[in-house]
């Protein structure tokens, strides 16, 4: 992938590579240079955790396994 530097040297990062460093408007990214002289850009900050994240471990207020696996099979 190629991109085009504007005259005020701003990039367009594709959005490819956005989506797969979880890139969005006001993502802190950082450029690093490796030994063999390329440079690489990285996220700076962390990703945000899944959307999933946020519901494992939540299967409701008040039940118990027992009474989860009752309402699972049906049983009254």
């Amino acid at each position: 992938m190629s991109a085009t530097v504007t005259s005020k040297g701003q990039v367009t990062i594709p959005k490819p590579v956005r989506d797969l460093l979880g890139i969005e408007p006001g993502t802190r990214v950082d450029f690093r240079r490796t030994p063999q002289g390329q440079i690489i850009l990285v996220r700076a900050d962390p990703a945000p955790p899944s959307r999933f994240a946020k519901l494992r471990g939540h299967a409701g207020k008040g039940l118990s396994t027992d009474a989860i696996m009752a309402l699972t099979r049906g049983d009254s």
